[in-house]
């Protein structure tokens, strides 16, 4: 089920905003019966989705429930902490983090640091074996996730190594026994992934936004813990070097510090949409060299994370991490266990190719019959229209995401609506410009502006001026900011019922008219009838208005309402 998964929706939060969509660099969301549902298939939990999520619709799933049932149980539990803590709690000193930590109920707190020297180690004496050839760091479980999902091409190319956190965990395991259990704490939704990957080295992960909410939901305040103690330092001693790990380039100062082989080139990118740079058409290195690529999803690095809860310059939490580096004290571990893996597990997406006849046929389906149609707006979250109808074609968007689809819909349902009320209705702005107008205004109007109507259905952009001699009442109504106006007006050998009302205050009016001497009307009828009609005429054409001026994609509700108003017994 998708809620076992490190991210998800909760369907019932979801606004259809399609903001997921546009920010999400994968497409891996698919929308359903109007709710944006993540693809699991093609997630790579880089968590861009749970930040930009404006009803928070998205979720991170939580794992301090499954934590606190190993602690219950009275089970070893050792931290593995990510190095990016310095940048989550700058005012608070090691030994008052690992003591708040403690008091949690865990037995240790170890660096994720200390894995993350052991795999530069592994991979610069790799790299020292090679001859020549392309390579891509292990180290970001997201980028390892984006290549063997959307890159197989490369997998290959991926150093067959674990991940640092998933090299310490083992480190833990061999070192404390097989009965300790590992739980890592930092900024990466990813990390979930891993341990749900490979639990008999991982046992859970929780984000710093979790630990911060578990200390004050325990009324634990790591302030108050004591600077000064020998038994809260970190087990089995403190990182070096791979403190630079969440950092644009960290792994490769580790890597290349430890490398005999000066002949690599080593570059460093961050960010999804800057990965994907990198790697298309990547496949075309021939050089006879060596390229090492270390990628890390998050812009900026680790520091940047989803899991965490402080915001500040990205240059200031570089700062932070590199002042944290004490090489003199570093513990390295030179483990005598193997890290190698593959990636063979990681399934890739299919890719499915679209004729050109399917993609015009789906276009259709939102009103794009030619090229000037695909105004290729980006309301519905894909870059392109095209894009978006290879969406539908694979089943991942609905027709109703197209904004400019269904604002014609509405247009022309609003339309269809306007020239069925045997009232007269004019709808203007703010300048007496007209918005539109149905054909019994234009008739009971009469003259040349029947003859105009014709040529211009609607008379968009008329002066009400210049047609009427009444529209001092509509200016009256927008200075005013009036709901609404009633009055009969003499027009030629007409009598006139007018009832003026607001639709957006001072900028946007709209107006009944109905001719109160036409010979099958009886004066007495009009005068018991009148304010009733006109309540109805009001609600229709401002549901109407609504249908012009706010692209609604609900109209089947409004429609059936506004059809209830004049059924035949009514329009009697």
């Amino acid at each position: 089920m998708d809620v076992l998964k490190p991210v998800y929706t909760e369907q019932n939060d979801c606004q259809d905003c399609y903001k997921c969509i546009r920010e999400c660099k994968l497409k891996a969301i698919k929308v359903v019966n109007n709710s944006a549902q993540i693809l699991q298939d093609d997630c790579i939990y880089c968590g861009t989705c749970t930040q930009i999520c404006p009803v928070n619709a998205k979720k991170v799933r939580n794992d301090v429930e499954k934590v606190k049932k190993l602690l219950r149980h009275k089970k070893e539990v050792i931290v593995s902490l990510a190095p990016s803590f310095v940048t989550e709690f700058p005012d608070l000193s090691e030994k008052q983090l690992i003591a708040a930590i403690k008091s949690l109920g865990f037995k240790a707190v170890s660096e994720t640091a200390l894995g993350a020297q052991e795999v530069s180690r592994h991979v610069s004496d790799f790299m020292a074996e090679q001859e020549k050839g392309l390579f891509i760091s292990s180290a970001c479980p997201s980028v390892v996730e984006m290549i063997g999902k959307h890159y197989p091409q490369y997998r290959n190319n991926i150093t067959p190594f674990l991940s640092p956190l998933l090299t310490h965990a083992k480190y833990l395991k061999e070192t404390f026994g097989d009965k300790v259990h590992v739980v890592f704490i930092g900024p990466c939704i990813a990390k979930k992934a891993e341990s749900d990957a490979f639990p008999e080295l991982l046992d859970a992960s929780i984000t710093f936004v979790d630990l911060v909410k578990w200390l004050e939901e325990e009324s634990i305040d790591p302030y108050l813990f004591p600077d000064s103690s020998q038994n809260d330092k970190f087990v089995p001693g403190k990182a070096g070097k791979g403190i630079l790990y969440p950092i644009d380039g960290g792994m490769i100062m580790g890597v290349k510090n430890n490398t005999t082989a000066t002949d690599a080139v080593y570059m460093t990118f961050s960010g999804i949409s800057n990965i994907q740079n990198v790697l298309n058409d990547l496949d075309q290195f021939k050089g006879s060299g060596k390229l090492f690529l270390e990628l890390l999803a998050c812009d900026g690095g680790c520091v940047n994370g989803p899991g965490t809860s402080k915001s500040y310059s990205t240059a200031l939490k570089r700062l932070e991490v590199i002042n944290n580096t004490e090489e003199e004290e570093a513990f390295y571990l030179h483990t005598s266990f193997s890290i190698r893996r593959n990636f063979n597990s990681i399934v890739p997406i299919q890719h499915n190719k679209h004729s050109e006849n399917s993609i015009k046929e789906a276009l259709t389906m939102i009103g794009k019959y030619s090229e000037k149609d695909e105004i290729n707006c980006g309301g519905c979250g894909y870059n392109s229209c095209r894009e978006f109808a290879q969406a539908y074609l694979e089943d991942r968007s609905e027709p109703n995401m197209c904004v400019s689809y269904m604002r014609k819909i509405a247009q022309d349902k609003s339309s269809a609506l306007l020239r069925k009320i045997p009232s007269g209705v004019v709808i203007v702005n703010d300048q007496l410009k007209v918005i539109e107008a149905n054909e019994n205004f234009a008739r009971i109007i009469g003259g040349e502006i029947e003859s105009i109507y014709e040529a211009i259905p609607g008379l968009a952009d008329a002066d009400l001026q210049k047609i009427v001699p009444f529209h001092k009442l509509f200016a009256s109504v927008l200075a005013t900011g009036e709901e609404h106006l009633e009055r009969d007006v003499r027009f030629g050998s007409k009598m006139l019922h007018i009832s003026v009302f607001s639709i957006q205050k001072n900028k946007m009016l709209g107006a009944i008219i109905r001719d109160m001497s036409e010979p099958f009307i009886q004066r007495e009828e009009v005068v018991s009838r009148a304010k009733s009609v006109n309540q109805k005429n009001l609600e229709t054409v401002q549901k109407i208005a609504y249908l012009l001026g706010e692209n609604a994609s609900e109209t089947e509700e409004m429609l059936n309402s506004i059809v209830e108003f004049y059924t035949p017994s009514e329009m009697e």
